[in-house]
């Protein structure tokens, strides 16, 4: 029953680049910096460097939204670190992040200035330092917690299981295809269950466990990532699908998931932002514009 039928799991593993799919460039068994490179620093203290990958928007939707709500100490510069460049191997982001992974965030307002990785820990991060998207009371903030903390150990069976062998793969494996989509269908009735008596997942109020499981869920119903929707079925998932129509509808939320966009359609590209001005002003449809 082994596939291909004549591999045997080695008694000790070692790493074939060539079996790790579209994204093989960017996977490897080892950490740290595989070169020198100094990240840029922008006006405001808040700096983020990150990419709008469904992690990557979770922090700029949050940034947004804390602008909207009239937190002017959460301006931000936002660096694009293309992934699938190999930027977030570069010795700078490194240093903020050992894990290598997108987003990161330095927070140059406290003495010394404070670095933030994993896209949980930024939100909860953000939501203590200015006060707002977390409820105060206590029954309502345990809630939103334990969504967030639900959406950082769910995810990577969305993400690295389900999306990587349904979507990207170099082999379609039925077993793999089946293991990973029935858990990502078990993740969607947990939601659409617990959605049907709750406008939000915090209950009447909206909180950063939306922003965390919009980008992913969000995404999914909409068949943006993965493109997987007809084969889930995502349709039939009610309460998740009013809810993911509602945070899509939130203007912070339209704008923060341009940022750091480098894909689609270049009216919704925003590469760096460092001013409210830049959505604007420098998408990439305009940038292209005035090159010409």
């Amino acid at each position: 029953m082994n596939y291909p039928a004549a591999y045997s799991p080695p008694k000790v593993w070692k790493w074939n680049k060539e079996n790790g799919g579209r994204f093989a460039n960017i996977n490897r068994p080892i950490a740290g910096p595989t070169r020198e490179v100094e990240l840029p620093v922008g006006k405001h203290p808040l700096q983020l460097y990150s990419m709008a990958t469904p992690n990557g928007v979770k922090v700029t939707v949050m940034l947004e939204e804390l602008l909207a709500l009239g937190h002017s100490g959460a301006e931000y510069d936002a660096w694009l670190i293309n992934i699938g460049d190999g930027d977030q191997f570069g010795s700078g982001f490194v240093d903020i992040n050992p894990n290598s992974k997108i987003p990161a965030l330095m927070d140059h307002s406290t003495n010394p200035p404070t670095r933030l990785f994993e896209s949980g820990s930024i939100l909860l991060y953000l939501a203590e330092k200015f006060g707002a998207l977390l409820p105060t009371d206590h029954a309502k903030r345990t809630e939103a917690l334990n969504w967030l903390f639900w959406q950082m150990g769910s995810a990577p069976y969305l993400g690295g299981g389900f999306g990587h062998f349904y979507a990207y793969a170099p082999l379609k494996i039925e077993y793999c295809i089946d293991r990973f989509a029935m858990e990502v269908k078990r993740q969607l009735d947990v939601l659409d269950r617990h959605l049907a008596d709750n406008e939000y997942m915090a209950g009447d109020e909206y909180s950063i466990a939306d922003i965390a499981i919009w980008p992913w869920y969000g995404a999914l119903v909409s068949n943006i990532v993965y493109e997987a929707a007809e084969f889930l079925d995502t349709a039939s998932y009610k309460n998740v699908n009013r809810w993911t129509e509602l945070i899509g509808q939130r203007e912070a939320v339209q704008r923060g998931k341009m940022v750091n966009r480098a894909w689609g359609d270049p009216e919704g590209q925003l590469h760096e932002r460092h001013d409210a001005s830049d959505f604007e002003l420098r998408t990439q449809d305009k940038i292209g514009e005035a090159a010409e």
